[in-house]
């Protein structure tokens, strides 16, 4: 039996909209998009053909009049259009990472003015790097200054801003004290439709290596007249906001990765059916299958990480901080190396460009892929940024995973069930730190020992058991060198970052590990039969983590490769539950 969940259905609904990719006859095909590409041209047809399914209503909480219900649903809908392009997916889905601090702290009216203005089709900016000072936000030079009148006069330059130039509304993080410092910045919202000509102008557009088609530019304004009225939140109050903010966007980042990797797997599952080497198909041969494999169960781990996260931003929502960083940092550079390894299988067809060459028209998109995505491990935070919040988290990390407290495993039971209704989202819950740690790592222990008591009935499960004691043992490890005091006298040591890397592959481990406890009833039928999927992706991260050697369970990884064909074949998306794809020439 195929589980049915709705999130899912929403993405299949727009996947077959979309018509079919590899047809160059259609609006949002690889071979427009290679071309728009090779042009470095914006995406603006393609873009309004996602206008016109209704894609900014879901960048739109209901209370500002949009359809974004919850996250799951917003997490399956961007992978959709990333899984076809990803300068789409950033150029089209940033204007969500331009209101969320408006959702965040706007005012009623600011919320209902933003959100009938993105479901018309207005692209929104977020203003926040600036050329000399990168992602220091407390450096920030562009002033806000009272000019008496009740408005802000507002100069500087913002730059490397993703929309600065197609925005026409931007929400911009400005010094508001001159001393500025951590209540020294506000957000203002800010329309340049209503900007005085003369006081502001676009930036040139930046070549990027990836994303070429994408609006990278900036803006530069010469005392601008801003109202006061457009400070989101409260005045002083603009950090917390974006930082706050930034726990959305990171955590939702996951899923351009899951539609690169989604893409990137097919074309190697391709190659390798057809490519002959040595007189057989080099999908026969062991070293081709175990690299396919392992990218395969990747995959699905990513998913599953993300599937929880993007749930755990309603349930859990007081540890978003740890949950964003973690996916934020797992997802993307885990998608960069199965990326280099598919790469490797494909050899000179991974770096052909264009979709038009004869001969390799299904490859070409690969070399883009690739390309694309290595910029997503840079959006809202690096990875030294994100393992860095981990870090100084590691004092309530430590204290939740040693004294549990009654009723820890409730907010991630409810993510990690599937049929559990998700609560609204409640943006007050925000915390800029983790005070109760996570409580889906503190569900670790009793979620491996309710998989060893049925292991016990069921043989079938004995190796995935004892996989799970494995990485328990290894999480309390982790977090045994958590525990240990940091000397930061000379900068964070590098000890501390590949504890908060391994962290990460641990929280992984406990995702798949609920996930699977959760909806194993009702997800019955292929990689979830004698939980294959599960199996193969506790075994990925314990390599991954040092803890086992590679190859050690070669026969999973033979079944779940021939699952990967078999949705394939069948015009269904690789994946933790059913998606149906517009089907493709196999």
């Amino acid at each position: 039996m195929t589980m049915e969940h709705s999130p899912y259905r929403l993405a299949e609904e727009l996947e077959l909209y979309l018509g079919d990719p590899a047809d160059p006859r259609g609006p949002f095909s690889y071979a427009a998009s290679a071309e728009l590409d090779a042009r470095e041209e914006f995406p603006a047809d393609i873009c309004r053909l996602l206008d016109d399914w209704g894609l900014p209503d879901y960048y739109v909480p209901l209370g500002a009049g949009g359809r974004l219900r919850d996250y799951e649903h917003a997490l399956q809908l961007v992978r959709t259009v990333a899984r076809r392009d990803l300068t789409v997916a950033v150029a089209h889905g940033k204007t969500y990472l331009g209101a969320v601090c408006v959702w965040i702290a706007g005012s009623p009216e600011q919320t209902a003015r933003l959100g009938a203005d993105i479901r018309a089709g207005v692209p929104v900016a977020l203003g926040l790097t600036e050329r000399a000072h990168g992602s220091d936000l407390l450096a920030g030079e562009v002033e806000a200054v009272p000019d008496g009148s009740g408005s802000w006069r507002v100069t500087g330059e913002k730059w490397l801003i993703n929309n600065a130039t197609r925005g026409s509304v931007l929400a911009l993080l400005a010094r508001t004290a001159p001393d500025g410092g951590p209540r020294g910045f506000s957000v203002l919202l800010t329309d340049k439709r209503e900007l005085a000509p003369g006081s502001y102008r676009h930036l040139p557009k930046v070549p990027t290596h990836g994303i070429r088609g994408a609006d990278i530019s900036g803006i530069a304004l010469d005392r601008a007249r801003v109202p006061r009225s457009t400070v989101v939140g409260a005045e002083g109050g603009g950090v917390e906001t974006v930082l706050k903010a930034l726990q959305l966007t990171r955590t939702m980042c996951a899923s351009l990765s899951l539609g690169a990797a989604d893409h990137g797997l097919r074309l190697a599952l391709d190659f390798a059916a057809e490519r002959e080497l040595y007189g057989r198909r080099l999908a026969q041969l062991p070293q081709a299958r175990h690299v396919l494999a392992s990218a395969a169960a990747d995959v699905l781990t990513h998913e599953a990480v993300a599937l929880v996260a993007s749930r755990l931003v309603h349930t859990a929502t007081e540890e978003l901080s740890v949950v964003s960083a973690v996916t934020k940092y797992l997802v993307p550079t885990g998608t960069e190396e199965l990326l280099r390894e598919l790469a490797a299988l494909l050899g000179a067809r991974a770096f052909l460009a264009g979709v038009t060459s004869p001969g390799v028209e299904r490859y070409g998109m690969f070399e883009k892929i690739e390309r694309d995505h290595r910029i997503v491990a840079l959006f809202d935070g690096n990875t030294l940024v994100n393992l860095n919040s981990l870090i100084n988290q590691f004092r309530s990390l430590v204290r939740r995973w040693r004294r549990p407290e009654t009723g820890v495993t409730e907010p991630a039971s409810s993510a990690c069930d599937l049929s559990a209704p998700l609560p609204a989202f409640d943006a007050t819950r925000l915390t800029l730190l983790s005070r109760y740690g996570s409580s889906l790592l503190a569900s670790l222990p009793a979620w491996t020992a309710q998989l060893g008591e049925e292991a016990e009935h069921n043989p079938a499960l004995t190796p995935i058991a004892e996989a799970a004691e494995q990485l328990l043992a290894v999480t309390e490890s982790v977090h045994q060198e958590m525990a240990e005091p940091l000397d930061v006298v000379a900068g964070v040591p590098y000890e501390a970052f590949e504890t908060a890397r391994r962290y990460c592959l641990c929280f992984a481990g406990a995702a798949c590990l609920g996930l699977w406890l959760h909806n194993r009833r009702v997800a019955t039928g292929g990689i979830w039969r004698d939980a294959s999927w599960l199996r193969t992706a506790l075994d990925r991260l314990l390599v991954r983590l040092g803890d086992r050697q590679p190859g050690s369970d070669p026969e999973a990884y033979d079944r779940l490769l021939d699952e990967a064909y078999a949705a394939r074949s069948a015009g269904r998306l690789f994946s933790l539950l059913h998606l149906g794809l517009v089907k493709e020439p196999v």
